[in-house]
């Protein structure tokens, strides 16, 4: 009893730090890595993000090479990254695991210094946070900056995992190319058929489609700027501006979530 009464008095008289812990499920097998381990590790680096997506300025990182954690992963993978509050960012494996151009680093906060808070009542972007280095080499959108990270695994790509997302197998060009932007600006939030693994955001066709009751071009006008339409200081979506999704690519992703609207599943 005394010695947990020490313990105790310990935690009150200096708060007690806690390593986090990241699962990896790879194909070489699960492991975990404790924040103390990763920012131990032999390829561990100071790192400058220019215009950091999370934090909106330059910020510092001690961060390891994504890469240099994904043993036995493939180019030809596919990779989900998942947050503590729901996020589930879907991933190419080869882009994580490229050595130029765009490349993923894993910032890893410390437990006894975290990160700055990302708004204020907010908590940090901790304890590890998948950053870019060169990210326009690759077209990396914001979507793929996922925070807060608990797991990484490996799973089937999400047309093999989600039939319900599936455009017709006719429908044009312009809507099979919407879905790849629906799965890059979409998909980490929202789920759409009830078709996904995220929990942050609503489906984005059960009930109904955005598509169906925002008429004109009020929807294209809420991707751009949600609180332009919709003032709300708790709104957790982020505007989509021209440099992350251009006219053509929103055109496209609008004809997708139309024509999905006549492919509803579930309820």
């Amino acid at each position: 009893m005394r010695q947990l009464f020490i313990i105790l008095f310990a935690c009150l008289a200096l708060p007690c730090v806690h390593a986090a812990q990241l699962q990896l499920e790879l194909p070489s097998g699960t492991r975990s890595w404790s924040s103390a381990e990763l920012r131990a590790h032999p390829q561990a680096r100071n790192l400058q993000v220019l215009s950091d997506v999370a934090y909106k300025r330059d910020m510092d990182f001690l961060a390891v090479p994504i890469a240099a954690l994904l043993d036995g992963v493939a180019p030809g993978d596919h990779l989900q990254v998942l947050a503590l509050d729901g996020f589930a960012a879907e991933l190419p494996a080869a882009a994580l695991l490229a050595h130029q151009g765009a490349q993923a680093w894993l910032a890893v906060e410390d437990p006894s210094k975290p990160w700055a808070p990302l708004a204020p009542g907010k908590p940090s972007a901790g304890p590890f946070y998948l950053v870019w280095v060169n990210p326009e080499a690759g077209q990396i959108g914001p979507e793929q900056w996922p925070f807060q990270i608990a797991r990484i695994r490996v799973l089937a790509p999400v047309a093999e995992r989600f039939p319900a997302l599936l455009p017709a197998a006719n429908a044009p060009a312009k809507v099979q190319a919407g879905f790849v932007q629906f799965q890059k600006n979409c998909l980490a939030c929202h789920r759409l058929n009830g078709a996904g693994d995220s929990h942050f955001g609503p489906d984005l066709n059960i009930p109904h489609s955005p598509t169906e009751y925002l008429a004109g071009d009020y929807l294209r006008q809420y991707i751009r700027n949600p609180q332009s339409l919709r003032k709300w200081p708790q709104a957790k979506m982020p505007g989509f501006s021209a440099d992350v999704l251009s006219r053509g690519e929103l055109d496209q992703l609008l004809a997708y979530l139309r024509h999905m609207a006549g492919r509803k599943v579930g309820g």
